[in-house]
């Protein structure tokens, strides 16, 4: 399974990990995949997969009928609302039709699969509604989610599911790449921060995934500086630099400019003037 999962464009150390729970059996009702969203739904999809195989051996398979199916999208166990392509694919009435629903024995899996992609753009009436179902799960169900950023959930929805933070295939690099810029923006001088997002002019998932990154790291300093003590970037030294430098206000500004960028990237906006317009607005909002 590692070597299928590392196909969807995720690093080797994620791979071993969610290869992990499945090889010992420990494959949680609920999880979520934060991540970038092309790997993360790719992830996501050869999981499901490998819940409904029916191989003997290493699961999926890819030669059964179960993987065909999940493969052509037509396997009657796996259900899949992308939120990644639509905000609006959670309805809170789609959400109750689930949550009825996962009550109903599996028609040929041993389980069903409730494939939910991009879950940050879930409003909070339908989290609540999703959470009646987390909370009491029934057998033989599973729920595979993915998000940009797992603090755009409710707290009691994280808490009900495993989350596995999921780097690119160059994702041991990116946190780091992510400090460096955080650190460029207190820079009084522009040309550091745009030499250092130079490098993804031709990289737009990488842009993605760091964008992500520096999302958490923003996150993470705005939660220290009003008191708390959560960390989800594990860049806290980044954090507590711009924690001790800018203002609450700075810090909600920064989150705003990373939470823009997918948007941007699915828009398909020219590069250079995105990465052009993204230092500029971070450098504003830093006050610089």
């Amino acid at each position: 399974m590692n070597l299928l999962l590392e196909n969807c464009g995720i690093s080797k150390k994620s791979a071993d990990e969610i290869s992990a729970i499945f090889n010992g059996g420990r494959v949680p009702h609920a999880l979520i995949l934060e991540g970038a969203p092309q790997p993360a739904a790719l992830t996501a999809k050869t999981m499901a997969k490998a819940c409904v195989c029916t191989s003997k051996g290493a699961k999926p398979c890819g030669q059964c009928a179960a993987c065909k199916k999940a493969v052509a999208g037509s396997h009657p166990d796996i259900f899949i609302l992308d939120g990644d392509a639509g905000t609006r694919a959670f309805p809170v009435d789609m959400i109750r039709k689930i949550r009825t629903d996962a009550y109903i024995r599996p028609n040929e899996a041993d389980c069903k699969v409730y494939l939910l992609l991009g879950v940050q753009n879930m409003a909070e009436v339908s989290q609540n509604a999703l959470l009646k179902v987390l909370e009491e799960p029934p057998e033989n169900v599973m729920f595979i989610m993915t998000a940009s950023n797992v603090s755009q959930l409710l707290p009691t929805i994280r808490s009900r599911a495993q989350v596995f933070t999921i780097n690119g295939a160059d994702g041991e690099k990116l946190p780091e790449k992510a400090f460096a810029i955080a650190r460029a923006i207190l820079n009084p001088k522009e040309s550091e921060l745009l030499f250092l997002l130079s490098d993804f002019s031709n990289d737009r998932e990488g842009f993605r995934q760091t964008a992500g990154c520096l999302q958490l790291v923003f996150r993470d300093a705005l939660v220290a500086r009003s008191g708390g003590k959560s960390r989800l970037s594990g860049q806290d030294t980044a954090a507590s630099l711009l924690c001790g430098s800018l203002t609450r206000s700075s810090l909600l500004e920064l989150l705003e400019v990373t939470e823009k960028v997918p948007a941007a990237l699915d828009r398909n906006a020219n590069m250079p003037l995105l990465l052009t317009s993204f230092c500029a607005c971070l450098r504003c909002a830093a006050g610089r």
